[in-house]
């Protein structure tokens, strides 16, 4: 009798035990649900703020402006004038500046050339074929990017701007508010236009590249002095002549 007691008591025992523990089971699993992963080990929240912005905003190409200054001795002007002419029908360049001249020692000739920004590596290498010593050779890259996108961002919001202020426009009764706010869309319109001019500028400064060339010729020292006497002489005939 003792013995069945203890059992009955027992079961009881159990059975309480298992009922008390299935609530917090229950809780457990709701918390496991609503609990949010946890990030990935090494990722800080600049880091996806950054993937943010990027995955947002399109990428906009490099915008590099490429510039090139060179002076070199030739014992041939022509030979050599013709030999950048040939560079430059090749790399599709043109000549916007041709400028020659002459004094006691030299005689010189200056080009300023544009040249597409893709052609720009192969026009200097066309150039400077045949040629062993540049007095100067100055290459330069100005990376404008930055501007670039500041520029169009710039220009983005004043155009939203305008739209805005068109918007009102249609919507106003008053001949007073009429004005001002076409005031308002002249003031902005004329920004817009300046930050076009200045994208416009800005593109066409990194599409083509500017390359100023400067050779010339060593000529005796007598035979300039003669050149520049006898021009002198000339001079004072001519002044003579017609007084």
């Amino acid at each position: 009798m003792r013995h069945l007691f203890f059992i009955v008591l027992f079961v009881l025992i159990l059975f309480g035990c298992n009922k008390s523990y299935e609530p917090e089971s229950k809780d457990l699993a709701i918390s496991a649900v609503n609990v949010p992963p946890p990030p990935p080990a090494g990722a800080s929240e600049s880091n996806r703020k950054d993937q943010d912005i990027s995955e947002s905003s399109p990428e906009i190409p490099q915008k590099i402006i490429k510039q090139a200054s060179l002076r070199f001795e030739t014992d041939n002007l022509e030979n050599t004038f013709s030999q950048i002419q040939k560079a430059t029908a090749t790399c599709k360049a043109r000549i916007i500046n041709d400028s020659e001249g002459k004094d006691y020692t030299t005689i010189y000739r200056n080009l300023t050339v544009k040249v597409p920004s893709q052609n720009f590596d192969r026009f200097i290498s066309e150039v400077s074929k045949g040629i062993s010593y540049f007095e100067v050779k100055n290459i330069s890259a100005e990376d404008v990017t930055e501007q670039y996108i500041d520029l169009t961002s710039r220009l983005k919001t004043k155009k939203k701007l305008e739209e805005r202020y068109l918007e009102i426009l249609k919507k106003a009764t008053k001949v007073s508010e009429i004005l001002e706010i076409e005031k308002q869309i002249s003031a902005i319109r004329e920004e817009i236009e300046a930050k076009e001019g200045q994208l416009k500028y800005l593109e066409s400064r990194v599409s083509e590249s500017t390359v100023t060339i400067e050779f010339y010729k060593n000529i005796p020292e007598k035979e300039g002095v003669k050149i520049s006497y006898g021009s002198k002489l000339w001079d004072s005939v001519k002044s003579g002549f017609y007084s």
